[in-house]
C-alpha cells in the first residue's frame, strides 16, 4: 500500500446522487408542511360548541328483597 492510497477518504458521491438527496429532503419538508396546514385547517373548521347543557335526573332506589342465604366468614390470625 502506498502513502497515496492510505490517505484516500470515502468515495465521493456523484452529482446526480447529491441532487436526488436534496430533492428527497425538499419533498419530505413539503409533505410535513402540508400535513401541518391540513391539521390546522381541520382544527379551524370543527363545529363550534354551543352553550353547555346540563341534564339532572333523580334515580329512585330499587326495592330489595330478603337475601336468599347468609354467609358467615370467620378469620383467625395467629401471632408469629
Amino acid at each position: 500500500m502506498t502513502s497515496f492510497e492510505s490517505r484516500r477518504g470515502p468515495p465521493r458521491r456523484s452529482r446526480a446522487a447529491k441532487i436526488l438527496r436534496i430533492l428527497v429532503v425538499l419533498l419530505g419538508a413539503a409533505l410535513v408542511f402540508l400535513l401541518g396546514v391540513s391539521f390546522a385547517r381541520t382544527l379551524d373548521e370543527r363545529p363550534k360548541s354551543g352553550p353547555a347543557e346540563t341534564t339532572v335526573r333523580t334515580l329512585s332506589p330499587v326495592p330489595q328483597g330478603a337475601p336468599e342465604r347468609t354467609v358467615t366468614v370467620t378469620v383467625t390470625v395467629t401471632s408469629p
